[in-house]
């Protein structure tokens, strides 16, 4: 493990002065810690080897980040390690995407230890993956299984881009590649307490409310303990009280997730939250639903809007069917969100070039455009848009 800034100076002129890609990994303990930071990063490249740096002891790894910039940082599911990354400094011009490469060109099982085995016939060690990657010093075992996760990846890339050559779809990964590298880093969440586990069960306006007071009384708590969310209070446990709003302390007891083991202090503070959501104003309540940004959605477009129904209909069925001509995933084809907005307001007229047009603004890269826009002409065209 590089645990100090000297250590660190010799790993960063080390990669510097490697050639070819650079295989980049990171450990998150979501399960444990509160947030997404990373606590151990693994690197791989030809020439320096394999190095597993500490982020907690290390915490800006810009340094790093700026010798590898015009280098090509090989990741499996970047999208999920790239927010911890750019936390710490480290943020890739280019990359190269094992798993979206491996969706790209029609692999069944995209995990990292499926293509290894799939693609270059070894099988990784399995059995630490869900291990509390914040605990120090991290045992042996674990950094072994660490390594592993970068110790094939350039391969995997290597082959992986043959195979994409071969089937004449290198050019649209590379431009998927590019899009995720030059991303923005995404929003953050309206209303993160609307997507409480259960709270399709929640109805009544001050229920929500609860739901709500509940949440951010958690969050607040499990931030300031430095501990996953699901270990200070459960989502069951707020919906359930939620639904009951308890009057006092003793009937919140009663209730599954508020037993025996919660000291009178704790059942205090969700109790304090409940309450604030009981005294609350009819005009604070929170609003059912959150405000939809684009079309309603799909089940209610037959009511709303048959005509559109219909196009979505054809439209889904065209997409399915060249995305199994693809042998490749529909999601990846086309966003399914871009196929429902363009039903639902479909460009006057429709022809190749305003549909094209229409996709671009989604956000669609030009591949895709060129792979879908013949089929959802026609999709559009038969249903009256």
């Amino acid at each position: 493990m590089i645990t100090d800034e000297a250590s660190l100076a010799q790993v960063i002129a080390a990669f510097a002065g490697g050639t070819g890609p650079v295989a980049v990994d990171a450990e998150r303990a979501s399960g444990y810690r509160y947030g997404q930071r990373a606590y151990l990063v693994q690197m791989r490249r030809e020439g320096a080897g394999t190095a597993l740096i500490d982020p907690v002891a290390c915490p800006d790894l810009s340094g790093l980040g700026e010798a590898l910039s015009g280098v090509e940082w090989v990741l499996h599911a970047a999208t999920q390690d790239l927010p911890c990354l750019r936390d710490i400094g480290m943020v890739p011009v280019r990359l190269f995407d094992t798993e979206l490469a491996g969706r790209i060109a029609g692999f069944p099982r995209v995990g990292l230890g499926a293509m290894v085995e799939s693609v270059l016939g070894f099988v990784l060690e399995k059995g630490h993956s869900a291990v509390d990657w914040s605990t120090r010093p991290l045992p042996e075992p674990w950094l072994r299984y660490a390594a592993l996760d970068v110790e094939l990846l350039v391969d995997l890339r290597d082959a992986l881009e043959k195979e994409l050559d071969r089937q004449g779809k290198l050019e649209w990964a590379q431009q998927e590649f590019k899009a995720i590298a030059s991303a923005p880093p995404a929003e953050p969440r309206k209303d993160p307490w609307r997507r409480t586990s259960g709270m399709h069960k929640v109805r009544r306006r001050r229920q929500m409310a609860a739901v709500r007071e509940l949440w951010q009384t958690r969050d607040r708590v499990a931030q300031r303990r430095d501990v996953s969310p699901g270990k200070v209070l459960g989502d069951a446990a707020i919906v359930e009280a939620a639904l009951a709003l308890p009057p006092n302390v003793h009937a919140l007891a009663s209730l599954s997730g508020f037993g025996h083991r919660m000291g009178r202090r704790q059942l205090e503070q969700w109790q304090a939250a409940i309450d604030r959501a009981r005294s609350l104003p009819e005009a604070e309540l929170p609003q059912p639903g959150q405000p939809v940004a684009g079309p309603p959605p799909p089940r209610a477009w037959a009511d709303k809007d048959p005509a559109a129904a219909a196009r979505l209909s054809a439209a889904r069925v065209a997409v399915s069917t060249l995305a199994e001509q693809l042998n490749m995933p529909q999601e990846n084809l086309i966003a399914p969100d871009t196929v429902r907005r363009l039903c639902w307001e479909p460009p006057k007229p429709v022809d190749g070039d305003s549909v094209a047009a229409a996709l671009a603004g989604y956000g669609a890269r030009p591949w895709q455009i060129d792979q879908v826009t013949p089929v959802l002409v026609t999709a559009l065209s038969v249903n009256g848009a």
